[in-house]
């Protein structure tokens, strides 16, 4: 695996993807360097003295990886110092670059480019054969095939989120043998289970914490991936944020589009967001998070974490 550009601009707003590219970067350097230190900065995190520290050049020779997320969320003053410090690089610094595509930070994104930024597109598939690509070429990555109608069904049963799409992809990998056809999916993924997931979510953040430890348990017993079941959780926590507090001025069209549902969702997402409030969808979002790290290999046990995301989730709602 060769080493990564000193520069990498990772652009785009799918956020599985973004963390693939991110991920391959750092694996990049590890194969160069195993003891490399990654510094993983979201702008909220990132003050003037933190960037200057991180990207400065070691004086003992070690190397560095350092991603700032969301790099079109950086403060005037910050994007300044980064466009400087593109003009002239650390050697011994692989800086990676997230940014939206959009309009904000705009001069940020150029000015990346115009150092020779290594760069890498995130742009997720937005329609129904681009998604059932997305599924072939997730099963190819592993050395597997599906039918195209078996990756269809698949697309079918768990919906349009590209994250439980490739979760979904890795339990049936995990699952079966040899080339996987429509009745394989039908038997693994029939959208029972899949459905519960999304069942647990919806009562969580309803509030309605006894009828979501009975799907949850349901769901676990069917065999639903956990994964998956937190997947959907992130799913409900995130339309939340949108519905609890949406910007002024934003049509419902672009609501949707921000807590990734169809429009006609929208109204559903409104009415479970009544009762919730910015320090409960914070913690909520917390949860989501630790619960991820636990279910991915930092926990022993995942039902047991899920249990508790599903219990501090519900009473997040009613945080004053």
């Amino acid at each position: 695996m060769p080493a990564p550009a000193l520069i990498t601009l990772i652009v785009g707003d799918e956020e599985l993807l973004v963390d693939r590219a991110v991920a391959a970067v750092v694996a990049s350097a590890r194969e160069v360097d195993p003891e490399v230190d990654v510094h993983d900065l979201v702008p909220a995190q990132v003050g003037l003295s933190t960037l200057v520290e991180v990207t400065s050049p070691s004086l003992f020779g070690d190397r560095r990886v350092v991603v700032l997320r969301s790099s079109q969320d950086l403060t005037k003053d910050l994007a300044a110092t980064v466009v400087d410090y593109l003009s002239s690089p650390a050697d011994d610094v692989n800086l990676v670059l997230t940014h939206a595509g959009g309009a904000k930070g705009k001069a940020l994104l150029q000015a990346a480019t115009k150092a020779g930024a290594h760069r890498v597109d995130c742009k997720g598939p937005t329609k129904g054969p681009e998604r059932v690509a997305f599924v072939k070429g997730e099963f190819s990555a592993a050395g597997r095939q599906i039918t195209g109608d078996a990756a269809q069904a698949l697309v079918d049963a768990v919906g349009t989120e590209l994250r439980e799409i490739a979760a979904a992809c890795t339990q049936l990998i995990a699952d079966t043998e040899g080339r996987v056809d429509a009745a394989a999916v039908a038997r693994y993924h029939s959208g029972k289970a899949e459905a519960s997931g999304f069942t647990v979510a919806d009562r969580t953040v309803e509030g309605r914490l006894p009828e979501a430890l009975e799907q949850l348990r349901w769901s676990l017993a069917v065999g639903t991936a956990p994964v998956l079941i937190n997947s959907a959780l992130a799913g409900a926590v995130r339309g939340i944020a949108v519905a609890a507090q949406p910007p002024r001025g934003m049509s419902e069209a672009d609501l949707a589009k921000r807590a990734k549902v169809p429009p006609w969702k929208m109204r559903g997402l409104r009415q479970q967001a009544r009762g919730w409030n910015v320090r409960g969808v914070t913690r909520a979002m917390a949860v989501v998070a630790e619960t991820d790290a636990l279910i991915k290999g930092g926990g022993r046990d995942p039902e047991y974490a899920l249990e508790r995301a599903v219990i501090e989730i519900a009473r997040a709602r009613g945080i004053r």
